[in-house]
């Protein structure tokens, strides 16, 4: 729109102009300009739309349509007084429901509490031998399978014995007190090699991958404890140690009495030194099961744990041997779960102590050890999300 300048021609109204003679002279009328052009005016008049009337009855706009350069709320509510009084109004629309939503409760039969726990358990524990399970990578398989091996190992001189006969192989290899400590509190190569790092390589994921991963949210979103989820954790990570320590301990001493045929009175001499090996081989693995878990409840990944593990135990056990040897002081050897689970199963087992603290300290030192671990466990367990952290 051109409101002056050149082109600029004003508009007349000829219905009120007053007619004019020649060579009259033009009265000084000033042009009625309209600065406001609304093509609505050139048009016959409006209806007004009833308030009701259905926003579908209203016109389409076509591609001939002028453009009044006014939304549609402006042509509304505008200030023209051409507008006044004339309203689209959209109609009242029916309302319904897209969905109904609605929770229905399970009315089925949920399994016992043992079978779910079982569940979690073989979940873990056949990871190692077929698929679908837990893939447990395969670097620990084979770890875990040469551990296994070495610490069978002292049954194949035992079955040469039996062949041969020979009597100094004999009094290296079979059963005593010190070979029965030895196959589980050996400093080397068990509690160095075998022991530690198996447990390590076990409990690198055990927990930390279910807080990285959000699989808490698979198990606690189901009918399971979080007293069941660390039991099973637990018992998962103590069985395979329990395999590599207290198996292979049993079929040492078994190996023994059917190769070497001994009889009841070697078995009553022999016992109660086996029953104390024992004991000691199960302080060892709930020990290192503990230390574990705790370790890897407080991380998120597989670096952490392991690490961690082998310093609390050959750190500690190195640092209190040092510090024995210059400054003759065992008082570091409390805080060594390694050295204290050694004097604990001297005395059980009777072989000639290499400490002089007393081991009821050092069993009192493991109790405290053990508890302290699975305080964190628990915690740490408890506060688990049941989405990825």
């Amino acid at each position: 729109m051109n409101l002056g300048g050149e082109g600029f021609t004003p508009q007349i109204n000829n219905a009120t102009a007053p007619s004019l003679q020649p060579n009259q002279p033009i009265p000084q009328q000033i042009p009625q300009i309209n600065t406001h052009p609304n093509p609505v005016q050139n048009q016959a008049p409006q209806q007004q739309v009833p308030a009701m009337a259905s926003a579908a009855q209203s016109p389409e706009l076509e591609a001939s349509t002028p453009v009044t350069g006014k939304s549609r709320i402006e042509s509304a509510w505008g200030s023209n007084p051409e507008d006044m009084g004339v309203a689209i109004v959209s109609g009242g629309q029916s309302t319904g429901e897209i969905f109904k939503q609605e929770y229905t409760g399970w009315s089925g039969t949920l399994n016992p509490r043992w079978m779910r726990n079982w569940a979690i358990y073989r979940h873990h524990m056949l990871g190692l031998f077929k698929k679908g399970h837990r893939p447990w990578p395969l670097l620990v398989k084979i770890y875990l399978f040469v551990t296994l091996i070495g610490c069978i190992a002292p049954i194949f001189p035992l079955l040469l014995v039996s062949l041969t006969g020979e009597g100094e192989l004999a009094a290296l290899f079979t059963v005593n007190r010190d070979n029965l400590y030895s196959h589980v509190l050996a400093f080397f190569p068990r509690n160095i090699l075998y022991y530690p790092v198996a447990a390590s390589l076990l409990v690198g994921t055990i927990i930390s991958e279910d807080r990285t991963h959000g699989t808490s949210a698979l198990y606690f979103s189901r009918p399971i404890s979080r007293l069941d989820y660390t039991m099973m954790k637990y018992l998962s990570v103590a069985s395979i140690l329990a395999i590599l320590c207290i198996f292979t301990l049993f079929a040492y001493y078994t190996t023994e009495i059917i190769a070497l045929g001994r009889g009841w009175g070697w078995i009553a001499d022999t016992l109660p030194i086996f029953i104390g090996t024992l004991v000691a081989a199960f302080l060892l693995v709930i020990t290192y099961t503990s230390i574990g878990l705790a370790l890897s409840s407080v991380s998120k990944g597989a670096f952490f744990p392991g690490i961690g593990l082998l310093s609390i135990i050959l750190g500690t056990a190195i640092i209190a041997r040092i510090v024995d040897t210059m400054f003759q002081r065992e008082t570091l050897f409390l805080l060594s779960p390694y050295d204290s689970l050694a004097n604990v199963g001297q005395a059980l087992v009777g072989t000639e102590p290499t400490f002089d603290i007393s081991w009821t300290w050092s069993l009192a030192s493991l109790v405290v050890i053990n508890a302290l671990a699975l305080y964190i466990l628990a915690t740490r367990v408890s506060s688990m999300e049941v989405t990825r952290e």
